[in-house]
This record gives C-alpha cells, sequence and structure tokens, in this order.
C-alpha cells in the first residue's frame, strides 16, 4: 500500500484546511489514522477511523475541531480541521493497517505502533 498525503498549508489561526489521503496499490486498510509530528516532538494522535463502520476516535485536542472521514470509492481518507491554532502546527500523516477488528481499532487505533504502513507527509502551519 502506499499512501500519499496533500492539503496543507499555511493558514492564519481559526482558519480551516482539509487534508487528504490517497492510497493506491493494495488499498484495503481496516483502520486508519491521522498523526501529526512536530519538530522536536514525537509523533502524536490525531483522529482515526474503523473502515468497515463508521466509528471514529480523536485525541482530546482537536475533538470538536476536527473530523476524520473517508470515501470508499476513492481510496481517500480524510482530516477536516476546522478552528485551527498554532499549536496544531506539524507534519501530518496518515497510516494504514488492514486486517484488524473494529475492536482493536477503537482499542489502538490512536497508537502509533497500530500501523503497518504511512505517508510521506504533509506540513501544517497555523500562525
Amino acid at each position: 500500500v502506499q499512501l500519499v498525503e496533500s492539503g496543507g498549508g499555511s493558514v492564519q489561526a481559526g482558519g480551516s484546511l482539509r487534508l487528504s489521503c490517497r492510497a493506491t496499490g493494495n488499498t484495503f486498510s481496516s483502520c486508519m489514522g491521522w498523526f501529526r509530528q512536530a519538530p522536536g516532538k514525537e509523533r502524536e494522535a490525531v483522529a482515526s477511523i474503523y473502515t468497515a463502520g463508521t466509528s471514529t476516535y480523536y485525541a482530546d485536542g482537536v475533538k470538536g475541531r476536527f473530523t476524520i472521514s473517508r470515501d470508499s470509492t476513492q481510496n481517500t481518507l480524510y482530516l477536516q480541521m476546522s478552528d485551527l491554532k498554532p499549536e496544531d502546527t506539524a507534519m501530518y500523516y496518515c497510516g494504514g493497517t488492514p486486517y484488524i477488528r473494529a475492536w482493536y481499532c477503537e482499542r489502538d487505533g490512536l497508537l502509533v505502533s497500530t500501523y503497518d504502513f504511512w505517508g510521506q507527509g504533509t506540513q501544517v502551519t497555523v500562525s
């Protein structure tokens, strides 16, 4: 599976961006997530989704501001980000993993270690 993120950019605080993550190759992933990494910090979870259903999970700092979704017909994962804050500045990555059950995605979907493949990232800068 190859994952390619896009949609990053520079915005002012309070603005919005929508990130996309397109999967190519063997595109099936049962659990997918968005993560971010700021300079000098560890990669942290943003949101995850169990692709066989509608279950979504969010890190506390983005609840109510970010929305994860997917379009299976386009093999694309999205992250709609609103009310952006300077602390949201980071490189954003999408991750995927095949063949895990819903309970596993619910329990561990916000862990970096859950994911088998990653995109190259897209930069988000909020000033």
